[in-house]
């Protein structure tokens, strides 16, 4: 089975900002001197970033616990420990970060660039300097720095795309989508070719090949709902239809009625159908599946990677 490498698109971490430095015990080594402990640096805060890299989810396959740098502990002579660094965690842009514990969603990272807080460092504990008054003189202790914040997530990253190519398996997606944007998709003769979302760019629009659906992947089945949430943030639908298929039109409903199970809103999207592989039937037969088509969609087009023409027809649609 190809699966050179696994795209990942959920992943649980746990976060914690860096634990606040220690207070220190010190006096002066002059006679009668008062106490100098100075106090512990604050911990590090935890940031995620946001970039186009769609893989970066795969850091989490091994380590799953990431913390900030930790405060350093006072000095004498009344010095403050040094604040620990903050650390930044670059994710996939259209990641949402998700509370492990109340499943609250937190925020999602829309922007490339974005960046935000998500765990704060603990703040620095007192030395015994701090503690010093007429009635104390000599405080014979300090504080220890804080924990910082410690966060349970689930990352859940849906793909951002213009365009998204959806069909059963072996309707000519991959194929599709490699004449389109110099792609280099794997494409075999047998179902399920494509175990995760390919990309593409053309014009500086992104097009995201979806693996095969098949009846009843709305309910888990073949590679079940894990790539139907991919669908919910694409801009318009390719529906590609072989027209080797036996039965085209049944196709179509097949995955028109796994999308309306798993979100009714994405049967609202625009949605061009794709006659695909036009090249292997008659006029005769492909203009019988057109007329079967065009009472359910009157947005459809007849490609083939073999007819240059007709795959400019659909380039132009694209970046209109």
């Amino acid at each position: 089975m190809y699966n050179t490498h696994m795209f990942i698109d959920v992943a649980e971490i746990t976060i914690g900002g860096g634990h606040g430095g220690a207070g220190i015990v010190s006096f002066g080594k002059m006679a009668h001197s008062g106490p100098d402990g100075g106090s512990g640096g604050k911990g590090g805060d935890v940031y995620f970033v946001a970039e186009p890299d769609l893989t970066l989810l795969s850091q989490f396959t091994r380590k799953t616990f990431f913390s900030a740098e930790p405060g350093a502990p006072g000095g004498k002579n009344k010095r403050t420990g040094k604040d620990g660094k903050d650390l930044e965690i670059k994710l996939p842009l259209g990641t949402t970060i998700i509370d492990r514990k109340t499943s609250k969603e937190l925020f999602e990272l829309k922007k490339s660039g974005q960046k935000e807080l998500i765990s704060s460092g603990g703040i620095g504990g007192r030395g015994n300097y701090e503690f010093r008054s007429p009635r104390r003189t000599t405080p014979q202790f300090a504080q220890s720095g804080l924990p910082g914040e410690k966060k349970d997530l689930i990352l859940n990253l849906k793909l951002i795309a213009d365009f998204g190519l959806i069909g059963l398996p072996n309707a000519g997606k991959s194929s599709l989508l490699n004449e389109l944007t110099n792609a280099n998709a794997k494409i075999a003769n047998y179902s399920f070719t494509t175990l995760s979302p390919n990309l593409g760019v053309i014009n500086g629009k992104i097009i995201a090949d979806i693996p095969g659906l098949i009846e009843g992947a709305s309910a888990g089945k073949g590679l079940g709902i894990s790539f139907l949430k991919h669908i919910e943030k694409v801009k318009v639908l390719l529906h590609c239809l072989s027209v080797e298929s036996q039965d085209p039109l049944s196709d179509y409903k097949i995955i028109r009625k796994e999308l309306d199970k798993y979100n009714k809103l994405l049967l609202t999207k625009k949605e061009v159908v794709l006659l695909t592989k036009s090249d292997l039937v008659s006029p005769k037969d492909l203009a019988k599946i057109q007329t079967k088509i065009k009472n359910y969609s009157d947005n459809t087009l007849e490609v083939s990677i073999h007819d240059w023409e007709s795959l400019e027809k659909l380039k132009k649609i694209l970046l209109t």
